[in-house]
């Protein structure tokens, strides 16, 4: 599979969870440093943020947005996942009041982007996560997939939503 950054192709491995299947377990890294997995967040619907790092405008302004559209819905958790250090996603979450917002880190498993099919395997983010969006049901199927073609490009936020 392949997307692109500003226009040039990026090479992606693994295979991206379509709607209607399930939705890979993972074992990622919490701001507080503890591991989970999906069963953390059982009956309870989900929407995983997928993206490079929070360190990015784009990344910032997707994480902020899911963050407001969900925060109020005591069903919904917003899982964020990318490559950033634990520590780094937890202050972006303080500065931005993004306190109902898990934060999840690749760094002790990153496995997570090949078999979640995000896993930029060349171009100047090479190892990082591609942006993508999923949106699991209680059981974890996935009810919305979309896998940003533009890593420039925010997301669908309505579809996404729409979704749960």
């Amino acid at each position: 599979m392949q997307i692109t950054l500003k226009g040039n192709p990026i090479n992606l491995d693994g295979s991206f969870p379509e709607v209607g299947q399930q939705a890979p377990d993972f074992k990622l890294t919490t701001a507080s440093l503890s591991d989970v997995s999906l069963e953390e967040y059982a009956g309870k619907k989900k929407v995983i943020s997928i993206l490079p790092s929070l360190d990015t405008p784009v990344c910032a302004t997707s994480t902020q947005k899911f963050n407001e559209a969900v925060s109020s819905k005591d069903d919904v958790q917003l899982l964020v996942v990318s490559g950033d250090l634990p520590f780094a996603a937890g202050r972006f979450c303080e500065a931005n009041s993004a306190g109902s917002t898990v934060t999840l880190s690749t760094m002790r498993n990153a496995d997570f982007a090949n078999s979640y099919g995000v896993l930029m395997a060349d171009g100047p983010l090479a190892g990082l996560t591609a942006r993508a969006v999923l949106v699991l049901d209680e059981d974890n199927k996935v009810l919305h997939s979309e896998l940003v073609p533009e890593i420039a490009q925010e997301p669908d936020y309505d579809s996404a939503l729409a979704a749960l």
